[in-house]
């Protein structure tokens, strides 16, 4: 059971609530994302699992996920990036802003790092992890590959994707 904190407009804590609250009630709350580059500059991102209940099959950043109750973005960003990919070299905060989609208002914070692998995926979510270039990033949106709409705003946002 993911107990996540509730915000105000503020993102100040004001409660908790399950995971499924949340988004029952349309609850607003914080998401983590990390963004993992190679030493040539391109992105990982993975791809979900056909199993994953929202968005299955779809590309998303590196590692992310929501902040339970109690963590810090960044104790969030250094689990979602361990659990999702074994490993978690340094990360610093890149970008803080909100989301809004469906009536749900999300605080993300995204982090980025440098690592060029081996990566130990969690099957469970991850079906499988690439680098990519923007260029390439840009030919798979012209060709309807499915992506993860936080990460499609992260990238229109932040390097003009």
């Amino acid at each position: 059971m993911e107990l996540l904190d509730i915000v105000n407009d503020k993102n100040e804590v004001i409660g908790q609530a399950k995971r499924e609250e949340i988004y029952q009630k349309e609850l607003p709350h914080r998401i983590v994302h990390v963004l993992v580059f190679d030493d040539q500059g391109r992105l990982a991102l993975h791809k979900r699992t056909p199993w994953n209940k929202f968005c299955p099959n779809c590309w998303t950043t590196s590692a992310g996920g929501h902040v339970l109750s109690g963590e810090t973005y960044k104790q969030a960003a250094l689990r979602e990036y361990q659990e999702e990919l074994g490993t978690a070299s340094i990360i610093e905060l890149a970008y803080k802003d909100i989301y809004d989609q469906d009536g749900i208002k999300r605080f993300l914070q995204t982090f980025k790092t440098i690592c060029n692998g081996p990566f130990k995926i969690n099957q469970k979510d991850v079906y499988e992890i690439k680098f990519f270039t923007f260029y390439e990033i840009k030919e798979m949106i012209k060709h309807k590959e499915i992506f993860h709409p936080e990460l499609l705003f992260l990238l229109k946002k932040h390097f003009n994707v």
